[in-house]
């Protein structure tokens, strides 16, 4: 028994997400939807309380992964939907089934496919049997859209069972309002009820206005003040592929002083108010907070790691830039645009097991190619296809814009898989050179829709 809980307690310690407890996800803002989106999204990830259904909660059962509770406007009319922690974060059943790279189509269709599947009486299909608008899409799939950190703190059965009857047993009904009852406003009441009075707004940094990144500064003081409590950090990586990169998440006043737009027209039409925004951001720490300090890497399927160092991070960069040289001719485009219009024209579709494919035109024909680690390589497509998705892959990873959630097991698996279908290494100049000329007249077959 003894051995026992040794063993149980350094699975507590060394996996997080492993034991009890409630993680603040702080997600970046993307697209250009207006000043509000520069302060994210919020959302709570309980481990060990999962969904009997989007709207009904329950403790989870051995090998469950737990649930993510968020707030958004406009979803069918309710206050909080429960979406399992994988679906959320990639509109997918499965760790395998996570797509190596995305683009728009592929993003749609699996958040379809999953809405069609799960979430009928939440987003029902409109009569013509399409799609339906709304915010639905906010709740599956969103590393397709940007990077996520987490703050996760310890919890207990007790407290899990009591936020289950208190949840289940009140209206789950929408007051969603931007300013005082948004996704930020839930996320502080759920871990208020696990730890009374540990999260508030911020009059001064904030003008009152709850945001993520004041949620996740207040819990992280809290984690400090309080080290007996379990706590640890981590970043959930935006999936690579060609949908733009999520921004840096600041809080309201530091959306005003770092938006050009805004500061330097309050400059002119008056320098004294410009001069107080300056003085409230310096005064409050509003940009001192990194929430990628001191996090691990959340890892599909596996355990959150340390990220990939910097020194191992060049090394596969020179690698990948030496690959390329001798594979492209020079001045050609980045290999991930390049994908991109190759991609473009593909439909997007599943395979028999449930992993996601491309079905891809060429010429008369119609080629399927893997876009998961499990059938990327066992598909139909020309070996130059497949070579291509991979390098795609591996240069959206190693971006600079990347550097903040690299994982080392996740590079060395998509370089063990490009190096399958590299050439032998005795022979690799040559090839290179065969290669060079190959690839470039099967992306410019493809993008005239001719095959092979």
């Amino acid at each position: 028994m003894r051995r026992f809980f040794y063993f149980a307690l350094l699975l507590c310690t060394c996996a997080p997400l492993a034991c009890a407890s409630a993680t603040l996800l702080l997600e970046e803002p993307y697209g250009k939807l207006g000043f509000f989106t520069a302060t994210g999204h919020a959302a709570v990830y309980l481990s060990s309380v999962c969904a009997e259904t989007p709207l009904v909660l329950r403790p989870c059962r051995p090998g469950e992964t737990g649930v993510v509770l968020s707030r958004y406007d406009g979803v069918g009319g309710y206050d909080w939907v429960a979406i399992p922690l994988i679906p959320y974060l990639y509109a997918v059943d499965r760790p395998e089934d996570v797509p190596l790279f995305v683009d728009a189509r592929m993003t749609e269709f699996l958040r379809d496919r999953y809405r069609r599947k799960y979430l009928e009486d939440i987003a029902p299909d409109v009569r013509n049997g399409e799609t339906p608008g709304g915010n639905w899409y906010e709740l599956v799939g969103s590393s397709y859209d940007r990077t996520i950190y987490g703050f996760e703190i310890e919890t207990t059965p007790e407290q899990d069972a009591a936020l289950i009857r208190k949840l289940n047993s009140s209206p789950n009904e929408s007051h969603f309002h931007i300013v005082w009852n948004n996704c930020a406003d839930f996320a502080k009441d759920i871990l208020n009820f696990y730890y009374p009075k540990t999260l508030r707004r911020s009059v001064v940094a904030d003008v009152g206005i709850t945001t993520p990144k004041q949620m996740a500064k207040m819990l992280t003081k809290f984690s400090d003040r309080h080290p007996e409590i379990q706590f640890s950090r981590l970043v959930v990586p935006q999936v690579p592929g060609v949908l733009p990169r999520s921004a840096v998440v600041h809080g309201v006043v530091e959306s005003f002083f770092k938006s050009g737009k805004y500061i330097v027209t309050s400059a002119v039409i008056s320098p004294v108010f410009a001069g107080c925004v300056a003085a409230v951001y310096v005064g409050s720490g509003a940009g001192g907070f990194k929430p990628a300090h001191g996090a691990k890497v959340f890892v599909v399927g596996g355990n959150p790691e340390l990220p990939l160092g910097a020194e191992d991070r060049r090394a596969y960069q020179q690698q990948l830039k030496h690959l390329l040289a001798g594979a492209y001719p020079e001045n050609s485009p980045r290999v991930d645009r390049m994908w991109e219009k190759l991609q473009h024209r593909a439909t997007p579709d599943v395979d028999a097991q449930g992993r996601p494919i491309l079905r891809i035109p060429l010429g008369d024909n119609v080629v399927q190619l893997g876009d998961a680690p499990g059938n990327v390589l066992s598909s139909e497509a020309p070996p130059d296809l497949v070579r291509q998705l991979l390098e795609a892959r591996l240069q959206s990873e190693l971006g600079r814009t990347s550097a903040k959630g690299v994982s080392e097991t996740e590079v060395a698996r998509d370089w063990k898989l490009l190096q399958q279908t590299l050439p032998q290494a005795s022979s690799e100049s040559a090839d290179f050179t065969r290669r060079s000329s190959s690839t470039e007249s099967l992306h410019t077959d493809m993008l005239r829709g001719n095959g092979p």
